[in-house]
């Protein structure tokens, strides 16, 4: 393949499979799957039954097409997904039959002004609020050490401790947060998501036994795509530190706020490394790359039961179009007629993006019991 050509196919993100690109998301007591059929969440409720509720996919690209230029898509995609995946959060929770938040009196509020649902305003809220707490947590708190150790510390080991005091304080929050019963759960239902995946792109049989022989070390997870934008910030913060005149880098809040402006650009250029890792073959550069996201994943997966192996299979064969993804004894008692109405149709690509929030009703629970997504 010619260098125009490798240019234009990465430039597209045109790249030829053998099976269809299929990613997911550890959810309150299971997962979710995104096919190119649509997104399923399957979670395993109280009494020990499965509820699988599907939507469309946001399609956000093809209503602009200027979305899906190279860095801008790694940008989108961290916006699409950083907000479904609160949503999915808080819908999985009411699938499951935890206890979910009222939207408080200031939501309501909120949701009359801008004449738009409650749960909408709950979630944009959520959006903002891990979007402030992360700022603070990995670039404020970051910056104001490096601001700190400008007296005893020049450049550039300055800006290199500023970027590896941000990724302590990741690997101590991820390591925090995975001592939590709840959030270990989570951590198991990210490893069976990981199985799972890596059962369907290896041609198995999407069955537990097949599934659990598989690592639960994805390269193209979540986890990695983090420390990726985390070496990259390092790398671009020593280089915007070289060509930025003293003026702005010695200013504390122009510093700062060069720091807020780079994170966008830094998401993008970090999702096309991400790609471009997970297509690339397995030489020895290739895997010392991958290889600090991979051993975070030892922190934010966690070896899965059966029964989590099960449910990540159940939102994977929907997630793919795949008729009757639940168990045969989910549909025992149903009529022929409604079995056929179990999954939704496999164009859902041209689904409508104005109420990408429907979800489709799933069977669960019992036979002939259904589900609908919040």
């Amino acid at each position: 393949m010619s260098f125009r050509e490798s240019f234009v196919r990465w430039w597209k993100n045109d790249y030829p499979s053998t099976c269809a690109s299929v990613g997911g998301q550890a959810v309150m007591e299971g997962v979710m799957m995104k096919g190119p059929a649509c997104q399923a969440v399957t979670v395993r409720k109280p009494d020990g039954k499965m509820a699988l509720a599907t939507r469309p996919n946001r399609e956000i690209g093809k209503k602009h097409k200027w979305m899906k230029l190279p860095v801008v898509r790694g940008v989108v995609n961290f916006g699409v997904t950083l907000y479904d995946g609160v949503k999915t959060l808080t819908d999985s929770a009411d699938m499951a039959g935890l206890d979910t938040e009222e939207p408080t009196r200031f939501e309501k509020k909120l949701a009359q002004i801008f004449r738009t649902d409650p749960e909408k305003v709950v979630m944009a809220v959520a959006v903002v609020l891990a979007v402030l707490m992360a700022l603070a947590l990995f670039v404020g708190i970051p910056y104001v050490c490096m601001w700190l150790l400008k007296k005893v510390m020049g450049d550039p080991l300055l800006t290199i401790c500023y970027g590896l005091i941000r990724i302590a304080l990741f690997i101590a929050y991820v390591y925090l947060t995975s001592r939590l019963k709840e959030i270990k759960r989570v951590f198991m239902y990210h490893g069976a998501e990981h199985k799972s995946i890596f059962c369907y792109e290896h041609g198995d049989e999407l069955t537990v036994e097949n599934a659990r022989k598989y690592t639960r070390f994805h390269p193209r997870c979540g986890t990695s795509f983090l420390v990726i934008v985390m070496i990259i910030s390092l790398i671009v913060a020593v280089l915007l530190n070289v060509i930025l005149p003293k003026s702005i880098t010695d200013n504390f809040l122009l510093g700062f706020l060069v720091k807020l402006l780079m994170v966008l650009p830094v998401a993008g250029i970090s999702y096309e490394i991400l790609k471009a890792l997970g297509r690339a073959k397995d030489t020895a550069i290739v895997k010392i790359l991958k290889w600090p996201g991979l051993m975070t994943q030892h922190l934010t997966t966690q070896e899965p039961d059966d029964s989590m192996l099960e449910v990540a299979l159940v939102s994977l064969k929907a997630a793919l179009g795949m008729d009757k993804p639940l168990p045969e004894e989910y549909y025992a008692e149903e009529t022929p007629a409604e079995a056929s109405e179990e999954v939704p149709e496999a164009a859902s690509e041209e689904a409508p993006d104005e109420n990408p929030e429907e979800a489709t009703q799933e069977t669960a629970g019992e036979a002939g019991q259904e589900s609908t997504e919040a």
